[in-house]
């Protein structure tokens, strides 16, 4: 096992519910680092206490990461040696830490990822659905508007498979939000991954909502929520029965707005199936035929 190098910033994976799961370099290398940058110091001295390791911890809490982020540089610069982990899993992925590894990188100093577990990928494994591409878009919106402009969004995508991690008291608006938007989907929610009472739970949203409720205590752990959108389900050119052009006039006349607020408007219309891109390029049309 090679040592942990000085002035090095090491990104260490940590497991996501089942401490046997953390990897023996991993537990090396926090082992023979000068400092471990923790999200929850709290949580991480349970995983290091299993390990043995003490007396290393400095937060690096999402509420103080640009200010510690100064301060690990130069312990780096004087030739320590630093380790990120996070509450569970790998470090940057919905969790604090990126902005540490942009200054590292700016400041040349050498950053090393020590892999291992993550909750989206792992669920993925076991999905069964299309993953030639898939994207991740860490915690599913709140917001029913801001939940429309993604369905919107991903069914336009050449890419079918999507990740989120959602909330255990939320897990169920997610499932009811494609149910109301009748989504032609499949869906996959991984519940406590890797843990004793690990579950998943597949089929189209309505199939998973009544397995939600069989299972009676669906809102504790945390959720890795996956949907596959359906082939007959996806935008296409041929779907758009008005142009962007004419959606943007009628926005304009009935609101009494600009073109610039008509674009924001026919952006907010569930029944858009327009890109910014290609209502912007109508708006530049219709501004030169306006003159």
């Amino acid at each position: 096992m090679q040592n942990a190098a000085p002035g090095t910033l090491y990104i260490v994976a940590t497991p996501i519910g089942n401490s046997r799961d953390m990897s023996p370099r991993g537990t090396a290398v926090l082992s023979e680092v000068d400092i471990i940058a923790a999200e929850d110091t709290r949580r991480s001295m349970v995983l290091l206490n299993k390990i043995g390791i003490r007396n290393k911890l400095v937060s690096n809490h999402k509420f103080n990461e640009y200010g510690k982020a100064a301060w690990f540089i130069n312990e780096m610069k004087a030739g320590k040696s630093v380790a990120v982990i996070t509450d569970a899993g790998t470090p940057c992925i919905s969790d604090p830490g990126n902005e540490l590894i942009r200054a590292a990188v700016a400041e040349g100093i050498p950053v090393i990822g020590i892999p291992g577990c993550c909750a989206a990928v792992t669920a993925l494994s076991i999905s069964g659905f299309d993953l030639s591409s898939f994207m991740f878009f860490g915690f599913f919106p709140r917001e029913n508007a801001d939940r429309r402009k993604l369905l919107e969004k991903m069914r336009r995508g050449d890419t079918k498979t999507f990740a989120f991690y959602e909330s255990p008291k939320r897990i169920m608006d997610l499932v009811e939000f494609f149910i109301e938007a009748e989504a032609e989907c499949r869906m996959c929610l991984c519940n406590d991954l890797t843990k004793l009472h690990e579950m998943s739970f597949r089929g189209n949203p309505e199939e998973v909502k009544e397995q939600l409720l069989e299972k009676g205590n669906y809102d504790k752990g945390e959720y890795v929520a996956l949907i596959e959108i359906d082939d007959d389900y996806v935008f296409n050119k041929t779907e758009h029965t008005v142009t962007a052009e004419a959606m943007i006039v009628d926005k304009m006349v009935s609101g009494d707005i600009s073109v610039k607020e008509a674009v924001t408007a026919v952006l907010e219309d569930p029944n858009n199936s327009y890109s910014k891109n290609e209502l912007k390029a109508a708006a530049i049309k219709l501004k030169k035929l306006l003159g």
